[in-house]
């Protein structure tokens, strides 16, 4: 909670004093051998003595994740390094607003850092509510529960999705799905929303299905790319039986859409996957 031009108190609509003039932002930090790292907050802190996230306020020119993960290394010598942003939750006061930020991370290491920490402790999701929790946090947790370990994969019918716009695709299909899996990397850092949650981004592993003369294509930092021998559609439904979190299938073919939400998967049109990707 350095720096002077951000931290100031700030009243927002509902009445309440909030730290950050730019808002403020928490790391989450799951490792699935031993909860979340919970920070217990020095007595003299604003809500000192209470259990709560590493976090604090939003810099200028911060992103929510920046910040986050800045805090968690001064407060808790957490490094960026050792773990991966998967989704973000936003609590939205209008005049201001608190970023949480989920991360998976296996090993990282923690203690105290400086002197606005007493202490910092794995704990069980399960256990969470049993603690002294912020006022804030208390609040956010249940929803937060539901998130924890939680990640978004996006699988990409690539065919399907680069033959949905008639750009002259068909005179060079590898080099159409070249183009598709550079602006899937931009978004997997950009982000995408929730579909049933605005307040709620993911930042999903993207798995991107080739066939025919696109499937010599490679991956790129960001984007997994699967080639299919013969059938892309098998292939994509064998990707996504595969996988052991949240999945999101980019396709707009009817029968293919039928089988993997047999597996439990959601769909996303390919015009809605366009124009996310239009907007980057």
């Amino acid at each position: 909670m350095s720096h002077a031009s951000a931290s100031v108190f700030v009243k927002c609509s509902c009445g309440h004093l909030h730290w950050g003039r730019y808002g403020a932002a928490g790391l989450l930090l799951v490792d699935p051998a031993r909860g979340v790292l919970l920070q217990r907050r020095a007595w003299w802190v604003h809500h000192g003595r209470t259990w709560a996230l590493p976090g604090g306020a939003i810099e200028a020119g911060e992103t929510a994740v920046t910040a986050a993960a800045r805090e968690a290394f001064e407060e808790a010598s957490v490094p960026a390094e050792s773990f991966r942003a998967v989704s973000a939750s936003v609590v939205d006061h209008g005049d201001w607003s608190y970023t949480t930020v989920l991360a998976l991370a296996a090993g990282a290491e923690a203690k105290v850092a400086n002197t606005e920490s007493a202490e910092v402790r794995w704990v069980d999701p399960d256990d969470v509510p049993t603690y002294r929790l912020h006022r804030d946090f208390a609040a956010a947790w249940p929803d937060l529960r539901d998130r924890v370990g939680q990640e978004l994969v996006l699988v990409v019918d690539a065919a399907n999705v680069v033959g949905s716009r008639p750009d002259g695709w068909w005179r060079d299909r590898h080099g159409a799905a070249e183009r598709l899996r550079d602006q899937l990397a931009k978004l997997a850092e950009a982000g995408v929303p929730d579909p049933g949650d605005p307040a709620v981004t993911w930042w999903p592993r993207i798995v991107l299905v080739v066939e025919g003369k696109a499937k010599h294509v490679t991956g790129v930092p960001g984007v997994e790319v699967v080639a299919a021998d013969t059938d892309g559609d098998s292939k994509i439904v064998e990707v996504v039986a595969q996988q052991q979190a949240r999945v999101l299938v980019a396709t707009a073919d009817r029968e293919l859409r039928g089988r993997v939400t047999a597996l439990g998967a959601s769909i996303l049109g390919p015009g809605t996957l366009r124009s996310q990707l239009d907007e980057l």
